[in-house]
């Protein structure tokens, strides 16, 4: 047990100031209560007198629009106040989507659809985060849709998805992720299958948008999406064809004045264009990091967080009991083809694989499909990691968060893998 000290430091924060502070060392904790005043974490509320607890890769940002007294208990990397943040905008355009939906709910039509774009690293996920928690305020029923692959702030990496927002995010565990709709795309980056990707991000729109047909209250609220840092050349065009085919009204970028100005010249003239300034407490991530981060998401599918903690299960199948399907195949030469022949997508074709010891600590998306036609544009039951594949016995052993039977029968591959350490 340790004698040593924690730190304790406390702020005082003037009207519109935030105080920003990251905790990256491991195993760390810090601990911060509001004293005094009002504030609130990327759109939540802090309650007064309660403590909220930060681990390790914890990036933390208090605004206050009154002014409140903050204090910090434990070592964080980065601590500081910040007169000058971009809170006031964002609460602008927030305002102006509120509108939008008082608008549809009188009418009876359909709310806002608003796209956040921009390079990697400017806080596109924080500012979606804040639009929907107070929207969630409000009394709004809004559609958070994710199709960042890179992260996954719904499921795993490797997927995209939609999710209702019922109420604020927690300010330690994030939105409630009860009954999300998943489609596994299986790449952490669009780049690999450009062609998949379109047809998962085409197949989700579909459904949000059946979705908002169904439910007045969710019609009225709209959708708010959250898009991935890849904005050039194929990944520009792909922005375009998920902007047509969620049909945005409203598109904010993010810090990037030539992408501003490109959507400007490209999106029909009823599209609104905003640019909007990244906040100064937002930090390039390296490539470590994210690959950090990513095996983070993958744990805490399986294993749940220090607060929530989650016991998943690990049970053999044998392999004719499982179809386990990837989606891609090489691509035939020209020269192997019949005359004016032109091949199929093979980036879309369905290969049937042999369970082998290359799957091992693969993920595999539990399709809902009942056939091979749907396997694609089937959104899934969730997830399991190959832990062991005994080809003597002709037996695979999965991790699993639910015990067995599985959901389905019907698996299909991951680029995404995950070493199991429990």
């Amino acid at each position: 047990m340790s004698t040593e000290k924690k730190v304790i430091q406390e702020f005082v924060l003037e009207q519109d100031n935030e105080l920003r502070f990251e905790v990256e060392s491991k195993n760390e904790k810090v601990y911060l209560t509001l004293k005094s005043g009002l504030a609130e974490v990327f759109g939540t509320e802090l309650v007064k007198a309660k403590t909220y607890e930060f681990t390790s890769g914890a990036k933390v940002a208090v605004f206050t629009w009154h002014g409140c007294v903050i204090e910090v208990k434990g070592k964080t990397d980065v601590i500081y106040t910040a007169k000058e943040t971009p809170m006031v905008i964002y609460s602008n355009c927030h305002a102006a989507l509120e509108l939008m939906r008082m608008e549809a709910e009188k009418d009876n039509k359909r709310g806002p659809i608003a796209m956040l774009v921009g390079p990697c690293d400017v806080g596109k996920s924080t500012v979606t985060k804040i639009l929907l928690n107070y929207a969630v305020r409000m009394t709004r029923r809004p559609i958070f849709v994710d199709l960042d692959v890179g992260q996954g702030h719904i499921s795993i990496p490797g997927t995209i998805g939609a999710l209702m927002i019922e109420r604020p995010a927690s300010i330690d565990e994030g939105f409630s992720q009860e009954a999300p709709l998943v489609y596994n795309f299986g790449h952490k980056a669009p780049e690999p299958n450009t062609s998949l990707y379109q047809i998962v991000v085409s197949q989700l729109a579909n459904t949000v948008k059946e979705r908002l047909e169904v439910n007045k209250k969710t019609r009225s609220s709209g959708v708010i999406i959250n898009t991935g840092g890849w904005i050039k050349g194929s990944g520009y065009r792909q922005l375009l064809d998920s902007a047509k085919a969620f049909e945005v009204d409203v598109i904010m970028v993010l810090d990037q004045e030539r992408l501003y100005n490109e959507l400007v010249r490209d999106m029909p003239q009823f599209v609104k264009i905003i640019f909007l300034p990244k906040s100064g407490g937002v930090v390039e991530r390296s490539k470590s990091i994210r690959s950090e981060s990513r095996d983070q998401r993958i744990r805490e599918y399986f294993y749940g967080t220090p607060k929530n903690s989650l016991y998943p299960h690990s049970f053999e199948v044998k392999f004719p009991e499982v179809k386990i399907y990837k989606v891609g195949a090489p691509a035939l030469p020209d020269s192997c083809l019949p005359l004016g022949m032109k091949a199929d997508d093979h980036m879309t074709k369905l290969v049937l694989l042999t369970p082998n010891a290359g799957l091992l600590h693969h993920i595999l998306a539990v399709s809902f499909s009942e056939n091979e036609e749907d396997i694609i544009s089937s959104h899934v039951a969730g997830f399991v990691c190959v832990s062991m594949i005994d080809n003597e016995r002709q037996t695979i052993t999965l991790l699993s968060p639910q015990p067995k039977p599985l959901p389905n029968n019907i698996l299909v591959l991951s680029e995404l893998q995950f070493m199991d350490t429990h």
